[in-house]
């Protein structure tokens, strides 16, 4: 994984521990989850985008008429 070992991911965990504190890790956690989830959705869905003119209500009620 990367060329990281056990002992170097201990390391970083601690570090990102010390940094952050245990209160906010969740906090950090659910913020990367969120973005992996959005950018798994903005890629599945298609590149078109339907960008035909509708009709305002106005004009469809000038039609009937």
């Amino acid at each position: 994984m990367f060329g990281l070992g056990m002992q170097e991911l201990v390391i970083i965990l601690i570090i990102v521990l010390v940094l952050f504190g245990a209160t906010r890790l969740p906090e950090i956690g659910k913020g990367i989850g969120q973005a992996i989830r959005n950018f798994k959705k903005a890629t599945s869905e298609p590149d078109e985008i339907d960008v035909t003119p509708k009709k305002p209500v106005d004009e469809k009620k000038e039609e009937k008429k």
